[in-house]
């Protein structure tokens, strides 16, 4: 289906073809868009939320859902997910147009590894952390809603995204820290372990681990002084800090001190490392801290503290806000997936939140089941309706 024209400049970053084979419901799709915000409405179960997370596996890891690589399968009608048998394989293949031009991005499952595969302008390449340097992207799905009062690790998973933004190798890093950790995890439970190898292990984990934490402080001080910039708006203000060892040891030394601290800890702990089947050190157990100050409030509340509609306003807030920062640095503006976003704010901060996107010229992907809600955009945006696994005008 070809796109209608749509009143707006070309964003810096914009999904112009998007095509899914036996990608969850969709057994083929073939979607062209304009670049401009895109709109999908339709009832629920329609398929919406898989067209976001098809474009989420344009991105290193395992996409908005967290789903493993088998889940994301299309499956025969009455086929049970645990039935046993072989996932098909499946595909995600996008057009990207950028700055630069054109770039065309394929990922999906192969089924005879079970692996994930990665081609860029029909390439393969090494690894999906190569899609950072071609796709930044952030989301916001329902599920988002207990970012602030769940554990740690999706606050980190969204704190790396932030930073995927404006650092590309932000992906490889964390790439190698996580695969490092999980050899030396399996070294040491397995005993008789290579002592060799696993002081290399932990030599690698040392200096991706403190990079990670260097980056991540990094993204969160630009994060924290663009929205101090940005003053009282729609949206409440955000205070940000980065929590952890490896950010602390950087707070207190040098990078060098701190590799080697973090060094020292991993072969301290091998023992209770062993025995316990975790790591204890390390920046995969940092943490983002994130504190909610409303408009002309000079106090702060911690976010897990705030009702449910401020904190979804707190994550707009952020979310913009790395979006005006990447573009004012002359990076990538990323692509937005907001999943049932509008339906949780009142008129004035929808209205907000479309201003804010047409303004910057972002290419956002929403979804609703009610087409008013997006009323707003009716000249500014292309609405698709979803049923049933069919996409049309």
């Amino acid at each position: 289906m070809a796109p209608d024209a749509v009143a707006t400049s070309a964003p810096a970053l914009a999904v112009t073809r998007l095509t899914l084979t036996d990608f969850r419901c969709y057994a083929q799709l073939r979607l062209e868009t304009a670049a401009a915000p895109v709109v999908l409405t339709g009832p629920n179960g329609a398929g919406k939320t898989n067209l976001l997370e098809a474009l989420s596996f344009l991105v290193p890891g395992r996409g908005l859902r967290r789903a493993r690589l088998s889940e994301a399968a299309r499956r025969d009608p009455g086929q049970a997910t645990d039935d046993g048998a072989p996932a098909r394989a499946w595909a995600v293949a996008a057009t990207l147009s950028g700055p630069s031009g054109d770039t065309d991005i394929g990922t999906g499952l192969d089924a005879a590894t079970d692996k994930r595969v990665v081609h860029i302008d029909g390439t393969p390449t090494g690894t999906q952390a190569d899609l950072a340097g071609h796709v930044s992207l952030q989301w916001l799905t329902p599920q988002m809603d207990r970012l602030f009062q769940d554990g740690p690790s999706a606050r980190r998973r969204f704190l790396d995204r932030l930073v995927f933004g404006r650092d590309t190798a932000h992906a490889g890093r964390v790439s190698a820290y996580d695969h490092a950790m999980r050899e030396r995890l399996r070294l040491l439970t397995r005993g008789g372990f290579d002592a060799a190898w696993l002081t290399a292990l932990e030599n690698t984990m040392a200096e991706k681990g403190v990079a990670i934490a260097a980056a991540r402080l990094e993204a969160a001080g630009r994060l924290a002084a663009q929205l101090d910039a940005e003053g009282d708006g729609p949206f409440p203000q955000a205070l940000l800090a980065v929590e952890g060892e490896a950010e602390a040891w950087l707070a207190d030394g040098s990078a060098l001190d701190a590799e080697d601290r973090l060094r020292a800890a991993l072969a301290a702990a091998r023992r209770e490392d062993a025995a316990s089947g975790r790591t204890a050190n390390g920046p995969h157990r940092s943490d983002l801290v994130v504190q909610f100050r409303g408009r002309g409030d000079a106090s702060a509340r911690p976010a897990a503290d705030c009702s449910t509609g401020e904190q979804k306003a707190l994550l707009i807030s952020l979310v913009l806000a790395q979006a005006r920062l990447q573009a004012q640095e002359g990076g990538l503006a990323p692509l937005l997936l907001l999943d049932e976003v509008a339906a949780h704010l009142d008129a004035d901060r929808r209205q907000a939140l479309f201003d804010a996107i047409t303004g910057l010229n972002l290419q956002a992907w929403m979804t609703g089941t009610d087409t008013d809600l997006f009323r707003p955009l009716a000249d500014r945006a292309q609405f698709f309706h979803v049923k049933e696994a069919t996409v049309s005008r």
